[in-house]
């Protein structure tokens, strides 16, 4: 019983620690006998007691780490604060554990001297409106700068840029002024718009009274055009007929006469009356005299 209890207890104590079970995601990096020996995936490890061990546990899913704010200086020398925030992965366990010293501080330093450089080379404004220009840069010269420590930059960017008080004050006096200047811009255009509509609608107001007028003066014309048509169709219609009866002199003129006593129903005067009805006249006395002669005897 005593040689059977010494055994378990070597066993807990000596073998079950080097039984080593690598989780999803993880790598662990093995040294025997102080140096480097290999790099363990995912799965059931055995290690030797005494002479392997674990060195290192480095993790492979992406790492996002947001850096403190650094104060730069741009090319016009206004100093601001910019912060970043960087998103990298481990892709060689090996190199990530003998490469560098603290590599998660390595980064940081290497992010603000890089972001001090580039920032060096624009003005204000540039640093302002180029943030896709300085993640792009920085994240080529990380990516660079860090592959001798096993480490892949996939992106970088600025998170913050914060300029000095009095800066922040003229940006939003230029601001104010720029948003006061386009409401001025946009109200004079709508005044002009407002203008010309009414202008147009003006314009095609005369247009269409105009057009109105010339068609109720066209209507009146054919009108009074009809009229004397139907006139004169009437007239001939009427000398047709007469013409068709063989109506003698003495007919025609009795008509005329006719129509001349309609015209001294009116107000006139001064009657002219046609030769033709001096012969109607003459001929009227002679018929009243042979009738009176005729009665005589």
């Amino acid at each position: 019983m005593p040689a059977l209890t010494i055994v378990l207890i070597l066993v807990v104590v000596f073998i079950i620690p080097c039984v080593k079970i690598v989780p999803q995601a993880k790598k662990y990096v093995v040294e025997r006998l102080g140096s480097y020996h290999k790099t363990l995936d995912n799965g059931l490890h055995f290690l030797i007691p005494f002479i392997d061990r674990v060195a290192n546990n480095v993790t492979q899913k992406e790492i996002v780490k947001d850096f403190a704010p650094q104060p730069v200086i741009t090319k016009d020398n206004v100093t601001m604060q910019i912060d970043t925030v960087v998103y990298f992965q481990i892709t060689d366990a090996k190199l990530y554990t003998y490469g560098v010293e603290n590599p998660i501080n390595a980064i940081e330093t290497l992010t603000a001297t890089t972001l001090r450089n580039i920032i060096g080379e624009l003005e204000l404004d540039q640093t302002l409106t180029s943030r896709d220009i300085i993640n792009s840069k920085m994240r080529a010269i990380l990516d660079e700068a860090t592959d001798p420590w096993g480490i892949k930059v996939n992106r970088v960017e600025v998170k913050n840029i914060i300029p000095p008080r009095d800066i922040q004050e003229a940006m939003e006096k230029q601001m104010r002024a720029e948003r006061e200047r386009r409401e001025k811009i946009l109200q004079a255009e709508g005044e002009k718009k407002s203008s010309i509509l009414i202008a147009e609608g003006e314009k095609e107001s005369a247009i269409l009274r105009a057009e109105a007028k010339k068609e109720s003066q066209i209507r009146i014309a054919e009108g009074e055009a009809e009229a004397i048509l139907k006139l004169k169709q009437a007239e001939a219609e009427g000398l047709k007929l007469l013409k068709e009866a063989k109506a003698d002199k003495a007919v025609i003129a009795l008509k005329s006469f006719e129509t001349l006593s309609k015209v001294a129903d009116g107000k006139s005067t001064k009657i002219i009356v046609p030769s033709d009805l001096q012969a109607v006249a003459t001929m009227g006395t002679t018929l009243k005299e042979v009738f009176k002669e005729d009665k005589e005897n």
